[in-house]
Formats: C-alpha cells, sequence, structure tokens
C-alpha cells in the first residue's frame, strides 16, 4: 500500500462515553457506532480518567454524577492535566450553575438528557467532529 492509499483511509474517530446510565451509554454506543464512529463506555469517573490518560480520544460524552469521581472531578483533572480533548457534558442536572461550572472547566457544550433526543446528541457529536465535511 502506497503513500497515498494510505492516506485515503480515514480512522473512525474514537468517542469516550463516560455514563454510568447503562441503558443510555448503550444507545449511544449503538447510534454512534451506527454513525461510524469507534465508541468505548465506562461507567464512572475513575474508569474515565484512566482511559483519558491512557488513550486518545477525539469527543468526550461525559455525564456529572457517576461513582468514585464526579464529571466536574474528571473536567478538573482534565484541567490540571492540560487534556483538551472536547467535551460534552450530558446530565441531570439543569441548574444553570452546573452548565457555568462545567463550560468553565472546559466543557464545550452542556445537554439535559431529559430534555435532549439522542438523535439530536448524535448530529451534535457529528457536528463537533465535522463528519462529512
Amino acid at each position: 500500500m502506497d503513500t497515498q492509499e494510505k492516506i485515503k483511509i480515514r480512522k473512525a474517530k474514537r468517542i469516550l462515553i463516560a455514563e454510568d446510565e447503562r441503558p443510555l451509554a448503550k444507545v449511544l454506543l449503538l447510534k454512534l457506532t451506527k454513525a461510524g464512529f469507534e465508541v468505548v463506555i465506562v461507567c464512572n469517573g475513575e474508569e474515565a480518567l484512566d482511559k483519558i490518560t491512557t488513550e486518545k480520544f477525539d469527543l468526550i460524552l461525559l455525564d456529572l454524577v457517576m461513582p468514585n469521581i464526579s464529571g466536574f472531578g474528571v473536567l478538573t483533572k482534565m484541567k490540571e492535566l492540560g487534556n483538551n480533548t472536547p467535551v460534552i457534558v450530558l446530565s441531570n442536572l439543569s441548574q444553570e450553575g452546573d452548565e457555568i461550572k462545567a463550560k468553565n472547566l472546559g466543557a464545550e457544550d452542556f445537554f439535559v438528557k431529559s430534555n435532549t433526543p439522542i438523535s439530536e446528541i448524535v448530529k451534535h457529536v457529528q457536528k463537533t467532529l465535522a463528519v462529512g465535511k
């Protein structure tokens, strides 16, 4: 395979889903995989930090209320480490202060899970990662 052939092969963008609600995590996995992404799921903040520090991801979908380390804790540690991976927060915390705090810690966007259809999340992920351009 020559260099030009290698360039034509596009590697799937990698997404980390840090979500302790397993049914939601599985639906996101199915929808994002179908949309052409490589997806890894973790169920708590400690696992999320382990993956973030040992693997490369193009985007992180992050819940705020998780066991071991909260999403805020994950964002704080990422900021300390200088990790600039884009983060979209998916949470049921809907206080304006939570969104402001998450964005101040580096989150690009904030969606309230109960108010946001899965299809909208997938479209936003595609837009954020500029898939199809």
